[in-house]
């Protein structure tokens, strides 16, 4: 063989091993990656394994709650949440009872327009149809009433007065109409009585904010802002004020008084809202505080004192000031009692709570049944309820809610029964309650007031408006009535007719 085959056999061995070194160099890459991804293999299917053993066990698990779930009663709702009614099989059907006559709208007591409605006649003058001009036989003749809401114009009135000087008076004197509010100098015209009237009962009964009466407003073709109905709105609560001193007398001087109080923000400040209220009077009041000096200015420190007055509230510990007799909320009681069993579910069959919501519902059971028992009879099964009530005040439960509440009873034993041995007087503060509540619905919606004379002047409305409301009268006829003896100088009595002026002005 000679030296140039030799060489070239020798170049081709040098390229041939380094192709064999660079596959087998390949070879071992590639076999390293098979056993590196079959211990990433096993090791996945080690964490499989594991994963399918702890699904295994979380299903167990939601099976065992379920199960706890739907032996175990359902929590209370926040406070902040209502709860839900619950679903009623006998539910009281809607509208009248069969047999009773439909409660329909009372049918118009006068036509005030009659309007002749006629079809086409034809030529021989004989009634026909109006698509085919055909006559019509068995013609009859209808009534078919209609009551209709005339559309509102806007009227203005310029009012020609007349001033002058009286130097036995020594004041400037001016006529004014009776329908007219007291003269203001401005450059644009004053609203009327009508308006004035409308936006206060708008503002306060209906609880529409300012906006949206001004808008209506508006579309009647009276342009105004907001702020100028909010100071409308405290010029015509300084024009009843005296009413409103008339209110709280009138409470002040009545037999039974239910009392109550809530949360109501001024100008984003918490405060509370303060309702004193009976059968045919309600006052609203709106402080910054909640103390017992709020009450007792409204109120009277010494009311009932004189053993006349009962006063009706919560536990609320700012009424205990008081010296008068009082009843307090059976209401109440009944709902701390619901409460606690719905928090602790394993009370619901406790002794205590059984025996003292069965009392409490005899006693209100009892008062309704008094006028068809004999005063003897009556009065037995109140010193009956009297000695349960006393005896379960005094037992110890041996349980924290039901202790509590036991002491509760002993604290206010002769409170609790005040209402069986006084004809009016009720067992619950349901009173005070129904009168918050419209308030309650208009904080709701304009979330409080925004300055301390727009809580003042809303409180006064509202509590001139609501007893027009409880003693049956028009509200807007007696908020124009009220405000035309303010103007003329006379002494309204309208809502307070009961009232001597001498004692008014004494008291006040």
């Amino acid at each position: 063989m000679d030296g140039r085959r030799l060489l070239a056999s020798n170049d081709f061995l040098w390229n041939e091993n380094q192709r064999l070194r660079e596959q087998n160099t390949s070879l071992r890459q590639q076999l390293a990656q098979r056993e590196d991804q079959a211990r990433q293999l096993a090791q996945l299917q080690q964490k499989h394994q594991k994963l399918i053993e702890h699904n295994s066990a979380l299903r167990r698990q939601v099976a065992q709650l379920r199960q706890q779930l739907k032996t175990q009663p359902r929590p209370a709702p926040p406070p902040f949440i209502k709860p839900a009614a619950p679903d009623s099989r006998h539910r009281k059907t809607p509208g009248q009872k069969p047999g009773h006559a439909a409660a329909l709208r009372p049918a118009p007591a006068h036509i005030d327009v009659h309007q002749q409605v006629p079809l086409p006649i034809d030529t021989a003058g004989v009634v026909s149809c109006p698509h085919c001009k055909t006559q019509l036989s068995e013609v009859k003749h209808h009534e078919r009433v209609v009551e209709e809401i005339i559309p509102v114009k806007l009227q203005t009135t310029c009012f020609h007065c007349i001033s002058g000087y009286c130097p036995s008076c020594r004041k400037h004197i001016e006529s004014r109409a009776d329908e007219q509010p007291p003269a203001a100098d401005l450059p644009h015209a004053q609203l009327g009585i009508n308006a004035l009237t409308w936006a206060a009962v708008m503002r306060v009964c209906y609880r529409m904010p300012l906006r949206q009466i001004t808008a209506l407003f508006q579309q009647l073709g009276l342009k105004m802002s907001p702020g100028a109905i909010a100071k409308q709105l405290q010029r015509m609560s300084r024009w009843l004020h005296g009413q409103y001193h008339r209110l709280q007398l009138s409470l002040r001087l009545a037999g039974v008084v239910h009392a109550d109080e809530t949360g109501w923000r001024t100008n984003g400040r918490n405060g509370y809202l303060w309702t004193l209220t009976n059968a045919e009077h309600t006052l609203y009041h709106i402080d910054r505080s909640r103390s017992g000096r709020v009450i007792a200015d409204l109120l009277g420190s010494d009311f009932g004192s004189d053993g006349q007055g009962t006063l009706v509230s919560d536990f609320y510990g700012a009424y205990r000031q008081f010296k008068g007799s009082q009843q307090k909320c059976l209401a109440h009681l009944l709902r701390e009692l619901k409460d606690s069993a719905t928090r602790r579910p394993e009370l619901s069959g406790h002794a205590f709570f059984r025996k003292c919501k069965r009392l409490i519902k005899e006693m209100l059971k009892l008062k309704t049944h008094r006028e068809h028992l004999k005063p003897a009879a009556y009065a037995h099964q109140v010193e009956l309820l009297e000695k349960r009530l006393a005896k379960l005040g005094q037992k110890r439960w041996d349980d924290e809610d039901a202790d509590r509440l036991a002491n509760r009873l002993r604290k206010y034993g002769g409170q609790l029964t005040t209402f069986l041995h006084k004809k009016e007087v009720d067992g619950t503060n349901n009173a005070a309650e129904r009168a918050l509540r419209p308030a309650v619905v208009m904080r709701k919606i304009s979330g409080g007031s925004r300055s301390a004379a727009g809580a003042r002047a809303w409180a006064i409305l509202a509590s001139v408006m609501r007893t027009a409301q409880q003693q049956g009268r028009d509200v807007v006829a007696t908020i124009q009535e009220l405000l035309k003896a303010e103007w003329s100088g006379r002494q309204a009595t309208l809502l307070t007719e009961l009232l001597m002026p001498t004692i008014i002005e004494n008291r006040l």
